[in-house]
């Protein structure tokens, strides 16, 4: 009896202990690529070809399930797609979750070996933002240099032109106040198809219903999400309403990225870390949005 007993414990142990290892495994796999095609409005002197731009977010670098090898690997997958435009989302400090952590400068150094026609754009992240919570992070302006050591723009309520985009950079929605009216205003002088870059998608109901696209991470497309339930929690206001993948509301898009990285634990279930390749088109006739998922 002791020893079927016995039996038991070690079965339970070792399936324990091997559904871990699974969860951990999913979140330290290379990233799925995800595409989409959008229309947006193109500048009438613009010219016609379509501009393709990666989306890689929530990078956390810490281990024991995202090191600098695995950035590095990363990377290079993104530079193969070989995309006109790179946009990174925020959130590349790491927490502790039992592995290496590294410091601000460090969690970004990947991103100097990443190459695109039209330059890498970055905006900051809510485990970026510096307070008395969190000194690892670096104020304002040591982000902006540290960036631009690398070649990278980063945008904290400021617009940039990248070929036909108007691109906005907004600040991170859930540590500080962006002024989306004075960037979206400021994106309107500068002319160009909208794009808007933030670390969140809680900044999309606010937008005006006019064709843009809006590129963002930090729900981690939950995960973990659950069989048969699916995603059921999310770090927004708006809970699970924009928890991941393409959303549609009226003319304008956006795309909620899962990131490649892990906060709290570092774990994935049913939620595989993902990079964007997003084709934008000029408009036609009308808006066409379209989307599929390739490893």
């Amino acid at each position: 009896m002791r020893r079927r007993i016995g039996r038991v414990a070690l079965a339970l142990i070792l399936l324990v202990a091997g559904f871990a290892l699974w969860l951990v495994m999913n979140a330290s796999a290379m990233p799925v690529v995800r595409r989409a095609e959008i229309a947006l409005p193109f500048p009438v002197d613009a010219p016609r070809d379509p501009v393709t731009v990666a989306l890689l977010t929530d990078t956390h670098l810490s281990g024991p399930d995202n090191s600098p090898a695995r950035m590095a690997r990363i990377v290079a997958q993104i530079n193969a797609l070989r995309p006109d435009l790179i946009l990174l989302g925020g959130d590349y400090i790491g927490d502790a979750k039992g592995g290496a952590t590294y410091d601000a400068r460090a969690s970004i150094a990947p991103f100097g070996k990443l190459r695109a026609p039209l330059g890498v754009v970055a905006v900051l992240g809510n485990h970026d933002s510096r307070s008395k919570k969190n000194r690892v992070a670096l104020s304002g302006p040591d982000w902006a240099a540290a960036f631009a050591r690398l070649g990278i723009t980063l945008l904290q309520d400021g617009v940039v032109r990248r070929g036909p985009l108007a691109i906005g950079g907004l600040q991170d929605i859930y540590t500080r106040r962006p002024d989306l009216p004075d960037t979206l205003a400021a994106m309107a002088r500068l002319g160009g198809a909208p794009l808007i870059l933030s670390h969140g998608p809680d900044v999309f109901p606010a937008l005006p219903d006019v064709p843009s696209l809006t590129l963002v991470g930090h729900t981690h497309c939950g995960q973990v999400a659950l069989p048969f339930a699916g995603i059921v929690y999310v770090p927004s206001k708006y809970g699970t309403r924009y928890a991941c993948g393409l959303y549609r509301d009226g003319a304008k898009a956006m795309i909620v990225a899962a990131g490649v990285g892990t906060s709290g634990l570092p774990i994935r279930m049913l939620a595989p870390p993902d990079i964007w390749l997003i084709t934008i088109k000029p408009t036609v006739s009308r808006t066409y949005v379209s989307d599929s998922a390739a490893s």
